[in-house]
């Protein structure tokens, strides 16, 4: 397998072509996500790949432009203690920038589910994820303008950002509630309450 290490030259095509054999190497009883919490491959330097704040995927100053392999990149990402973001194999490890989160929440539903609300996001890359006492809801003040931006809890440490227009939708959804004594503007989903900000501080989220 050292010939097959990644490093600052390999070309997006072979690193997928090393994911994606690991992946049959690894694939089990069942199919799902590889078991990247569970490897522990040496680190093998830095990439030139970039995960933007939109959540589209630079490879060496190039989008990648196949929805198919950036999906394929997304099942091995893992973020560490130390904060930072990697590709893991059962080989290698090797670091990528995140600029914000590693993925979007570009859709979301609204159901009942025992008498209660359930808010289940879909993410850029295909994950489809329940919010709840597994997958928490978070939400930030960021930026000049103090901007609201959600994250939601996806795997491991990754987060997704929630888009704009989901924001929106998720605010639409909001309430005042008692969190801890104190007025919340709160969004509730499989009997978890969310806080966004105090209530007496709503004006009109941007």
């Amino acid at each position: 397998m050292a010939a097959e290490e990644i490093s600052g030259q390999a070309d997006a095509a072979g690193l997928a072509a090393l994911i994606s054999r690991s992946s049959q190497e690894n694939a089990g009883k069942k199919r799902g996500l590889p078991p990247v919490e569970r490897w522990n491959p040496p680190f093998c330097g830095d990439i030139d790949m970039e995960i933007r704040a939109d959540g589209t995927w630079f490879y060496m100053g190039t989008p990648i432009g196949r929805p198919a392999l950036v999906r394929l990149f997304a099942t091995v990402l893992r973020k560490d203690d130390d904060q930072k973001t990697y590709l893991v194999t059962p080989v290698e490890k090797v670091g990528i920038r995140v600029v914000d989160a590693p993925f979007i929440a570009v859709e979301m539903s609204v159901t009942e589910g025992q008498g209660r609300q359930v808010l289940t996001f879909r993410t850029n890359v295909g994950d489809v994820v329940e919010a709840g006492g597994e997958h928490r809801l978070r939400f930030a003040i960021a930026g000049e303008n103090a901007e609201l931006k959600p994250y939601l809890h996806v795997r491991g440490r990754l987060e997704a950002l929630v888009s704009r227009a989901v924001m929106y939708e998720l605010v639409a959804l909001g309430e005042t509630l008692e969190v801890e004594g104190q007025a919340m503007f709160a969004v509730r989903s499989a009997g978890e309450v969310f806080a966004m900000m105090p209530a007496d501080e709503l004006d009109a989220p941007s």
